[in-house]
């Protein structure tokens, strides 16, 4: 099964719980639908590993504060990129005997000790965004995030369509297992070379001098590609201190990529969705505690990976003004 069609099969299911999550609240405002429904109060918590100034997570949050408000749900939101405190934060929420816990595993093994802590108080977690192979062993009951396996052997395949002859991937969180799956996996089906490049993502200054660096020093890459859209914009600045001839392409998005792809500055971007991912995360955990439901199937609720280029970007423009793409 080529990518393409595993794409359009991975997003399938996220656009029909979309449709079904439109069809429940598509009549009546908040008040309406809980008093119909009569829906109990539910305090839930999303942990995060954002780092600060990421805007990504932007759109995580918003989504996941969308789902609560639509359900009477009170949203507790934290985060720290930090495994060890991220792992404080779901004791924390332990603590606070909230309802369900939303967690991303981007380093799980540090979290793992708190999860069997919230799982033995009986409190259901859901993953979301990174995890995708250990979120069903750290004994989650649900998963939302796209397959970042099948996102790099696209983005690889891509690379080969487009002739490019060495790719120099970003990687801004070193032990991040989502990031080193999206290098490894564009690595196994790109036909050029590949080198990888380690930067601070809390640093900006950082990430733009070490990418200026490594093109000075290394004359063959032809495409510097990030994991992250500030990453993107920071390499388009790096590519032109360096005096480099190669283009950038990206994983995620934000308003400003949408833009840049717009203009043709960056060539493409791979698309997760993640106002979706917040969204489905809560709504997940609600239909949990009010029906006992679990989505997926045993399988994880996939929302994407997509591509979105110079082809599709109108489309997605209108919803980046919004600040939820």
């Amino acid at each position: 099964m080529n990518h393409i069609r595993k794409l359009t099969i991975a997003l399938a299911g996220a656009a029909s719980l979309v449709m079904v999550a439109s069809a429940c609240s598509s009549e009546g405002g908040r008040q309406d639908t809980a008093a119909e429904l009569d829906t109990p109060e539910l305090t839930i918590a999303m942990i995060t590993h954002e780092v600060p100034g990421d805007s990504f997570w932007d759109k995580v949050r918003a989504g996941a504060e969308a789902a609560a408000a639509k359900s009477n749900v009170n949203l507790e939101y934290s985060s720290d990129p930090e495994a060890a405190k991220q792992a404080t934060l779901i004791q924390t929420a332990i603590d606070k005997k909230v309802d369900g816990i939303a967690v991303t595993l981007a380093k799980p093994d540090a979290l793992q000790g708190a999860i069997d802590k919230a799982v033995e108080a009986g409190i259901p977690v859901v993953g979301l965004n990174s995890g995708i192979e250990q979120w069903e062993e750290a004994g989650l009951t649900q998963y939302f995030g796209t397959d970042e396996s099948v996102a790099g052997e696209a983005f690889g395949e891509k690379l080969t369509e487009v002739q490019a002859q060495k790719a120099l991937c970003v990687i801004h969180e070193q032990g991040h297992v989502g990031l080193e799956t999206r290098c490894s996996s564009l690595a196994d089906t790109f036909d050029g070379d590949t080198d990888t490049l380690y930067v601070d993502g809390a640093s900006m200054p950082d990430v733009k001098s070490s990418i200026t660096s490594k093109l000075q020093e290394d004359k063959d890459v032809d495409y510097v590609v990030t994991l992250g859209a500030p990453y993107a914009m920071g390499a388009l600045d790096a590519v032109d201190d360096a005096g480099s001839d190669a283009k950038v392409a990206t994983f995620d998005t934000n308003e400003d990529l949408v833009g840049a792809i717009e203009d043709g500055h960056v060539q493409w971007a791979v698309d997760q969705q993640p106002y979706l991912q917040g969204y489905l995360a809560v709504d997940g955990l609600w239909l949990y505690n009010a029906n006992g439901n679990v989505s997926g199937g045993g399988k994880p609720v996939l929302t994407g990976p997509s591509f979105i280029d110079q082809s599709n970007i109108d489309q997605i423009k209108v919803f980046a003004e919004k600040g939820t793409r």
